[in-house]
C-alpha cells in the first residue's frame, strides 16, 4: 500500500499560499517600477544612493516606487525562510517539500543579485528580461510546493496516455517560447524602465506579430489538452481547463494592448498572466502522474 501523506501543519499550508502571492506580487510591483520609468529610480545597489540606503528627500517618486520593489523582495526572503523552517520537522518524510523550499530560497537570493547587476549595467533589456525570466521560475516553484502539499509520496507512475503526455511537455515549450519573444518585444517597445535605458536593437513591431505566433499555437494545443482530458476523463482536466481560460484572457489583453499604443497597465496585467500561465501549465504537468498503485510494482510505472 502507499504510505499516507504526512500531515501537514495549517501554518505551513497558511505560508506556502502566501509565498506563492508574493512572489506573484512582486512581479506586479517590479512591472510597475519598469511601466513608470523607475528602473533607476535607487542609481545604486544595493543602497538606494551612494550615501544613503532609503531614498532621500532630494530623489522622486521613481525613487519610492523602486525602494518599494526592493523591500518586496525582504517580503518573499522572509515568507520563503518561514516555509523552510516549517518543512524543517518533515525533511526526511517529505524531502520533495525540502528541496522545492531550499530551491525558492536560493532563487531569491540570486534574484536579488540579479536585481542589482540589472541596476549597474542601466537596465540592460537582457539582464531586465532574465530577471523577469527567474521570478516566473519562482512562480512555478511555488506553485509546485502548494500542489505537492497533499501529495501522496513515493514513486509514481504516468496516469496519462504517452501522447498525452507528450503533447503536454510540447504545449509547455511553446509557452516557454511565447514567453521568450514576448520579452525580446518588451526589449524592444517604449517601456524600457528609464529614460536613459537602451533597447535591444529589434524591430519591436515585428516582433509584436512573430510574438503572437507561438502564444496563439498554445491556444489551439491547451484546447486539445482539454478536450482530450474531458474524453478520456484524465485528471488533468481541470488544471488544463483553467490554463485555457488564462490564456484566453492573456490574449484578448495582448490584443487590446497592442491596439492602444500598449497602456502600462495592461502592459502589467499582461506580465502577471504570463507568470500565472506558466504556474498552472506547471500544475498541468504535474497532473501527469499519480502514486504508484499497490497491485502495480514501481519498476513498472511508465515515466512521463
Amino acid at each position: 500500500m502507499n504510505p499516507a501523506p504526512t500531515p501537514i501543519r495549517r501554518s505551513l499550508r497558511v505560508f506556502a499560499w502566501l509565498s506563492f502571492l508574493a512572489q506573484t506580487i512582486i512581479i506586479a510591483t517590479g512591472g510597475a517600477v519598469r511601466l513608470t520609468g523607475s528602473g533607476l529610480g535607487c542609481p545604486t545597489w544595493p543602497t538606494c544612493t551612494p550615501e544613503s540606503l532609503v531614498p532621500t528627500e532630494e530623489l522622486t517618486y521613481h525613487s519610492l516606487i523602486e525602494f518599494g520593489n526592493r523591500m518586496m523582495t525582504g517580503v518573499v526572503g522572509i515568507l520563503a525562510l518561514v516555509v523552510f523552517v516549517l518543512v524543517w520537522r518533515i525533511r526526511r518524510e517529505r524531502r520533495d517539500l525540502f528541496v522545492l523550499a531550499f530551491i525558492v530560497g536560493a532563487g531569491i537570493v540570486t534574484q536579488a543579485i540579479v536585481g542589482g547587476i540589472t541596476v549597474w549595467t542601466g537596465l540592460n533589456p537582457f539582464i531586465v528580461g532574465f530577471h523577469y525570466v527567474s521570478s516566473i521560475v519562482l512562480v512555478c516553484v511555488t506553485a509546485a510546493f502548494l500542489a505537492r502539499l497533499d501529495a501522496v509520496p513515493g514513486p509514481r507512475e504516468r496516469a496519462v496516455p504517452g501522447w498525452y503526455a507528450g503533447l503536454a511537455h510540447a504545449t509547455t515549450a511553446v509557452l516557454a517560447l511565447t514567453i521568450a519573444f514576448g520579452i525580446l518585444t518588451t526589449g524592444a517597445g517604449p517601456h524600457s524602465g528609464d529614460a536613459a535605458a537602451g533597447r535591444n536593437g529589434f524591430d519591436a513591431e515585428l516582433l509584436e506579430h512573430i510574438h503572437a505566433w507561438p502564444g496563439y499555437a498554445l491556444f489551439a494545443l491547451t484546447l486539445v489538452l482539454v478536450v482530450a482530458a474531458w474524453r478520456l476523463k484524465l485528471p488533468t482536466l481541470g488544471w488544463a481547463a483553467t490554463l485555457l481560460g488564462v490564456e484566453f484572457v492573456q490574449i484578448a489583453v495582448g490584443l487590446i494592448q497592442a491596439r492602444n499604443g500598449l497602456p502600462p497597465v495592461l502592459v502589467g496585467i499582461h506580465m502577471v498572466l504570463a507568470a500565472l500561465a506558466a504556474a498552472t501549465t506547471t500544475l498541468v504537468i504535474l497532473r501527469l502522474k499519480r502514486p504508484v498503485t499497490a497491485d502495480v510494482p514501481a519498476e513498472a510505472s511508465v515515466p512521463a
